[in-house]
C-alpha cells in the first residue's frame, strides 16, 4: 500500500473521530439551543403577559373607583378614555398570552380569555350606570359584581402562573439532563480521539519516520564519497522508490569517478604540454609551438594555441618595424616644435605689452563711468525729494479742504442749534402766558418759563458767536490753500529743472559707458588674443616635450621588442638603438598683466576663432 492511502487511511480514522466529536456538540447545542428557546417563550414571555394582566386589572379598578368620586364632566370624561384604553391593553395583554398558552394550557387559557372579556364589560356597565346618577346602584355594582369579576381573573391568572413555572421547571431539568449526556459523550469521544491519535503517530514513526531517517544517513555518506548499501529497496511505497532511486545514483557515482580519474590523467598529459611552451615563451622565444601527440580532446587546444602564437609572432616583428618609423618621425616633430615655440614666445611678450596699455585705459574710463553714475543717482534723489515735496503739498491742500467741508458742516450744525434755541424760547413764552392765566398756581412755572427764554436768548448769541468765529476760520483755510498751491508750483518748476539736469547727466554717462564697452572690447581681444599665444606657446613646448617623450619610449620599445626570437629576422636585434638627446630646457614665458576677459552669450572669448585663423 502507497504513503498516500495509508495516511489518508489513518488521518480519515481520526477526522471520523473528530467529526463525531463534533457532531456530539452541535447536536447538544442544538437542543439546549431549543430548550432555552422555548423556556424564553413560553415562560419568560408569558409570565411577562400574565403580570401586564394583573396591572391592567388594577388599573381598571382604579379608574372605576375615581370616575364614581368624579366632580365634574371633564374628569369623568378623561376617565372614560383612560377605562377604554386600560380595557383595550387587558385585551391585547390576554391575546400576548394566549399565542403561548394556547399550546401549553388551551382550557386555562380559555378562561383567562372568558374572565378578561366579562371584566370589560361590567366595567363598562359601571360607566354607563355612573352616567345616569345612580350612584347607590353603581356603588353596589362596583363592590358587587365588578369586585367578583376582578377576582376570578387575577386567580386564573395566578393559576397560570402556577402552571406556567411548573412547566419551566421541567424545561429546567431537561436542559440539564441533555447537557450531562453530551458532556459525557463528548469526554468519551475525545479519550477515544486522542487514543487515535497516539496509534496513528506510532504506526506513522514506525512505518514512515524511521526508515526515512535510515534512507537520510545513508544519503549523507553517498553524498561524502562513502560506499554504503541503501536499505528499503524491497519495499512497494514511496519508500522503496527513493531507495531505488539512490542506489542508481551510487552506482552512476561510481561509474563517474572511474571516468573523472581518466580525464585527469588526459589532462595531466596536456597540462604538461603547455606548462614547456609557456615557459618557453615567458623566456621570449616565440617559436615554441605545441608538438607530438594530444588526446584527441583537446586537438582543438592545441590548434587554437599555436595559431595565437604564430600570431603574436606576426605582432612583434610588425612591432619592430613600426618603432623604427616612429622613431624617426618623432625627431622631426621635436625640431619643429622647438622652433615655432621661439616664435609663439616672442609674439606673447608683445601682446603682453599692449594688454597692460589698454587695462590702464579701461581703469580710467571705468573711474568716470562711476562718477557720472553717482552724479545720475544724485540727480535722482532730488527728484525723488521734489516729487515727494509736490505730495505732501497735495496732502496738506486734501486736507485744508477736508477742514472747509467741516467747518460747512458745522454751520450748519450751529444754524440748527440757533433754530432750537429759538423754538425754545418761543416755547418759553407761550409756557408763560399759560402760567399767567393759571394765576396763583402757575407763578412757580413762570419762573421756570423766564429762566428758559433767558437761556434759550443766551444760547442764539453764542451760536452767532460760533457763526463768526467758524467764518474767520473758513477765510483763513481758503488763503493756506492758496499758499499752498503756490508751493506746488515752485516745487514743480525745481522739478522740471532737476529733470532736465538729470537727463544731460544722463546722456554724459550713456557716452562714457559707450567709450568704455568700447576700451573693454578692445581690451578682451587682446586678452583673448595674449591668452591664446601664450597657450600655443604651452602647446608648442608640451609638444616638443611630447614629441621627445615619443622618441624615448620609441627606442624602448624596439629595444624590448628585439627581446623576442620570433624566427625569421632575428639578426634586427643587433641592430643599434639611437636614443634622441633631451632638448635644452626654456624660459617661462612672461605671464601678462590680468584683464577681464570680453564674453559673448555662449561664455567664449570674443575674437578667439579670428586670432586661431590667423595663428
Amino acid at each position: 500500500m502507497r504513503l498516500p492511502r495509508k495516511l489518508m487511511l489513518a488521518f480519515g480514522f481520526v477526522a471520523v473521530l473528530l467529526a463525531c466529536l463534533a457532531f456530539n456538540g452541535l447536536a447538544s447545542t442544538s437542543k439546549i439551543s431549543i430548550i432555552a428557546r422555548a423556556q424564553v417563550t413560553h415562560g419568560v414571555s408569558g409570565l411577562s403577559a400574565l403580570a401586564d394582566v394583573i396591572s391592567q386589572v388594577k388599573e381598571q379598578r382604579i379608574i372605576v373607583y375615581s370616575h364614581y368620586n368624579a366632580i365634574s364632566a371633564d374628569d369623568s370624561a378623561k376617565l372614560e378614555k383612560r377605562l377604554a384604553d386600560a380595557q383595550k391593553a387587558l385585551s391585547d395583554s390576554v391575546k400576548d398570552y394566549g399565542k403561548v398558552g394556547q399550546q401549553d394550557f388551551p382550557a386555562e387559557t380559555t378562561k383567562l380569555e372568558q374572565f378578561a372579556a366579562a371584566l370589560n364589560d361590567v366595567n363598562g356597565r359601571i360607566v354607563e350606570l355612573r352616567k345616569t346618577g345612580d350612584l347607590d346602584g353603581t356603588l353596589k355594582l362596583i363592590k358587587g359584581e365588578g369586585k367578583d369579576k376582578s377576582h376570578d381573573l387575577i386567580e386564573q391568572v395566578q393559576t397560570l402562573t402556577d402552571l406556567t413555572r411548573k412547566l419551566s421547571s421541567t424545561t429546567s431539568d431537561a436542559a440539564d439532563s441533555a447537557a450531562s449526556w453530551a458532556f459525557t459523550i463528548g469526554i468519551l469521544l475525545v479519550v477515544v480521539a486522542f487514543a487515535s491519535l497516539a496509534g496513528v503517530w506510532m504506526l506513522i514513526d514506525r512505518r514512515l519516520a524511521k526508515p526515512m531517517d535510515k534512507l537520510t544517513s545513508v544519503t549523507t555518506r553517498l553524498a561524502n564519497g562513502e560506499l554504503a548499501e541503501v536499505p528499503a529497496q524491497q519495499r512497494g511505497d514511496e519508500l522503496g522508490e527513493i531507495a531505488r532511486a539512490v542506489e542508481q545514483f551510487r552506482s552512476a557515482a561510481v561509474k563517474r569517478a572511474e571516468a573523472d580519474r581518466a580525464a585527469a590523467a588526459e589532462q595531466r598529459e596536456v597540462t604538461e604540454a603547455l606548462d614547456r611552451s609557456l615557459k618557453a615563451l615567458s623566456a621570449g622565444d616565440l617559436t615554441a609551438d605545441l608538438a607530438g601527440g594530444f588526446p584527441a580532446s583537446y586537438a582543438e587546444l592545441r590548434t587554437n594555441f599555436n595559431g595565437a602564437l604564430a600570431s603574436l609572432r606576426a605582432l612583434v616583428g610588425a612591432v619592430r618595424s613600426s618603432a623604427m618609423a616612429i622613431r624617426s618621425g618623432s625627431d622631426e616633430i621635436a625640431h619643429a616644435s622647438e622652433d615655432l615655440a621661439k616664435r609663439s614666445e616672442a609674439n606673447a611678450a608683445s601682446l603682453s605689452q599692449t594688454t597692460s596699455a589698454v587695462s590702464e585705459m579701461d581703469k580710467r574710463l571705468q573711474t568716470m563711468v562711476g562718477a557720472a553714475t553717482r552724479t545720475v543717482t544724485s540727480a535722482d534723489g532730488a527728484i525723488s525729494t521734489v516729487s515727494s515735496g509736490r505730495s505732501i503739498a497735495d496732502e496738506a491742500m486734501n486736507a485744508m479742504n477736508r477742514v472747509s467741508e467741516s467747518a460747512k458742516g458745522i454751520d450748519s450744525v450751529i444754524e440748527g442749534l440757533d433754530k432750537i434755541a429759538f423754538q425754545t424760547r418761543v416755547l418759553a413764552m407761550n409756557a408763560a402766558v399759560e402760567a399767567g392765566r393759571a394765576g396763583e398756581a402757575g407763578r412757580g412755572f413762570a419762573v421756570v418759563a423766564d429762566l428758559v427764554s433767558a437761556l434759550a436768548m443766551r444760547a442764539e448769541e453764542e451760536a452767532g458767536r460760533a457763526r463768526d468765529q467758524l467764518t474767520a476760520t473758513q477765510a483763513d483755510i481758503v488763503a493756506a490753500v492758496e499758499m499752498v498751491q503756490k508751493v506746488d508750483g515752485a516745487l514743480a518748476n525745481i522739478s522740471d529743472d532737476v529733470s532736465n539736469v538729470h537727463g544731460l547727466l544722463g546722456q554724459m554717462a550713456s557716452d562714457n559707458e559707450a567709450q568704455s564697452a568700447a576700451v573693454s572690447q578692445i581690451n578682451s581681444t587682446i586678452g583673448g588674443m595674449d591668452r591664446a599665444t601664450q597657450q600655443n606657446a604651452a602647446m608648442v613646448e608640451e609638444t616638443s616635450a611630447a614629441a621627445r617623450n615619443l622618441a624615448s619610449e620609441v627606442t624602448v620599445l624596439a629595444e624590448h621588442a628585439a627581446q623576442f626570437r620570433v624566427g625569421d629576422d632575428d639578426e634586427q636585434r643587433a641592430a643599434p638603438v639611437r636614443r634622441p638627446a633631451p632638448a635644452p630646457a626654456r624660459a617661462p614665458v612672461a605671464a601678462a598683466k590680468p584683464v577681464t576677459p570680453k564674453l559673448n552669450g555662449n561664455g567664449q572669448l570674443v575674437g578667439s576663432d579670428g586670432d586661431w585663423a590667423t595663428f
